[in-house]
């Protein structure tokens, strides 16, 4: 360990904590998980799509408004 005396030591400080500033900034990262969070909906979405579009899955949603809009049953 070097130690400093003088103007060596406080332009050394200065130094650590400008490093330490510029790991401390999270600038940006809100966009990302923003980002993260979209690829996340559209993954979600297209997974919907490809279940929706089963002949399977339409003949239950069929059926099912078919029941809730017939009267008397």
């Amino acid at each position: 360990m070097i130690l400093l005396t003088g103007a060596g030591a406080g332009a050394a400080a200065r130094q650590r904590w400008t490093r330490l500033r510029q790991l401390a900034d999270d600038t940006g990262s809100a966009t990302a998980e923003y980002a993260i969070a979209t690829m996340a909906a559209v993954g979600f979405a297209g997974l919907l799509v490809v279940i929706m579009r089963s002949d399977e899955v339409r003949g239950i949603l069929t059926d099912l408004v078919r029941r809730a809009l017939t009267f008397g049953g």
